[in-house]
């Protein structure tokens, strides 16, 4: 057992009056916080997996932010990115819609004060997050769909609020980070006096390192993720089409109380190479290769991404068919020996597996990345694509990693795609993932 599993949480009866579900929360039908259905606590019990206790998850994510402000001597953050907010409340509101309408936004200082902006009357939403102390209506939005020729005005009001929590909880520290913001909300804060520093630094380094809730929310996110590509396995036949075959992940995640799909990178036969190519109507025909990364975000709000490529029909794969997949699994099976902490991202590029000069052109765009509630910090570059003084850290146990793959040549006819999701331990790796290869292709 890894040192980041625990024993299954033990609810004390006499804590709470009203019944509580496997991560501890409020066993009631008509509750407003969303989360797993009873399918997936099912199913994650038969696979002896523990959920997250939510309430010390959301804890020990609030106490990350507030250690990084302290380390920089920042005031406090202000977060308008939809999963930084998500990270540092639990807070769900409209995502995706919100990733290009900023309407919703997070301040927490360095004293642990959160205060929520949310978009009009859906304060409601958050009121049973105990750790986010104030819930403010409106007010964040201030890019044109929803303040018009009235954003300077807008922003300025926001400033001003920004400014009073400083005054309130930073006294004389005018540091603020900002993950990221629309120029007018940018130009307010600096004619009040308030420095800008980098908020997107200090969350991805917030984020880095899981707490064994947030492991254990991984763990369940990925098997949710693992059976529904189970399904789309059962589901894989000649005639059907990219899009029916993808549809299959997008409908079992969302009936286990998963979120969201990042992409949508099915592809089969020559529509495999190059890479990223999306989903289509493609027919996919015996004998072909079907290529697919996840990259869904499940339960909890936590990314499960991962790829595989298998091979249509009953028939044997050709000897191309099967060198591709072989390199690729070499590929990502010698970066993660090179796991353990203290190696530096550095050494990673340099020292990692070189893949055959046929397939370096059309090589992936990252070698390996970090992983949570989306890709996150590190990204590890290819030594072709390495950026000096970028990434100048190093790996620390319970950190999160996704190690990738592509083997495709250019003019070929078609590519494999892997990809694993790891946990960095005391003494090297644990691999996360539990979804087999094609035994055909590996053969």
């Amino acid at each position: 057992m890894s040192s980041f599993s625990v024993a299954k949480n033990k609810i004390d009866p006499t804590r709470r009056a009203t019944a509580l579900k496997p991560d501890g929360t409020i066993d009631e039908n008509d509750r407003v916080e969303i989360g797993p259905t009873d399918v997936a606590f099912a199913e994650w019990a038969a696979l002896g997996l523990t959920p997250p206790n939510l309430e010390r998850m959301r804890k020990t994510r609030l106490d990350r932010i507030v250690q990084q402000l302290r380390q920089r001597d920042y005031a406090g953050v202000l977060c308008f990115d939809p999963l930084n907010i998500r990270y540092a409340t639990d807070s769900s509101n409209m995502h995706l819609w919100i990733m290009h309408n900023p309407s919703r936004a997070v301040f927490v200082s360095a004293d642990g004060y959160v205060v929520l902006w949310d978009f009009h009357r859906c304060g409601h939403l958050s009121e049973h997050l105990p750790l986010v102390n104030e819930i403010r209506a409106g007010g964040a939005g201030f890019y044109y769909f929803v303040s018009g020729d009235q954003e300077e005005a807008v922003a300025k009001d926001f400033a001003g609020q920004i400014d009073e929590l400083l005054l309130t909880h930073g006294g004389k520290n005018r540091r603020l980070a900002v993950d990221k913001i629309e120029i007018p909300g940018l130009r307010a804060l600096d004619a009040a006096g308030i420095e800008i520093c980098n908020g997107m630094q200090l969350m991805e380094h917030a984020r880095a390192v899981k707490g064994i809730d947030e492991i254990n929310a991984m763990r369940c996110s990925l098997a949710t993720c693992e059976i529904a590509v189970a399904k789309m396995r059962q589901l894989l036949r000649p005639g059907i089409a990219e899009t029916e075959l993808w549809s299959v992940l997008h409908a079992e995640n969302i009936a286990r109380g998963g979120e969201w799909i990042e992409t949508r990178i099915l592809t089969s036969g020559p529509r495999t190479n190059p890479w990223m190519q999306e989903a289509g109507p493609r027919r996919i025909a015996a004998g072909d290769l079907v290529a697919f990364d996840t990259d869904m975000v499940g339960p909890y709000g936590m990314c499960a991404d991962f790829s595989r490529t298998w091979f249509c029909g009953d028939g044997r794969p050709s000897d191309e068919q099967r060198r591709l997949p072989a390199i690729a699994l070499k590929h990502i099976t010698t970066n993660m020996e090179l796991f353990q902490p203290g190696i530096s991202f550095t050494e990673l590029t340099q020292r990692g597996h070189k893949l055959p000069k046929e397939f370096v052109d059309q090589r992936y765009g990252i070698m390996i990345h970090g992983i949570g509630l989306c890709d996150e910090y590190p990204a590890i570059y290819y030594p072709e694509d390495f950026i000096p003084g970028a990434f100048d850290y190093a790996l620390e146990p319970g950190m999160t990693l996704c190690v990738e793959a592509y083997v495709g040549a250019v003019g070929g006819r078609e590519g494999v795609k892997l990809e694993e999701q790891v946990l960095i331990t005391e003494d090297g790796y644990e691999k996360l993932t539990k979804c087999p290869f094609d035994a055909a292709l590996m053969s």
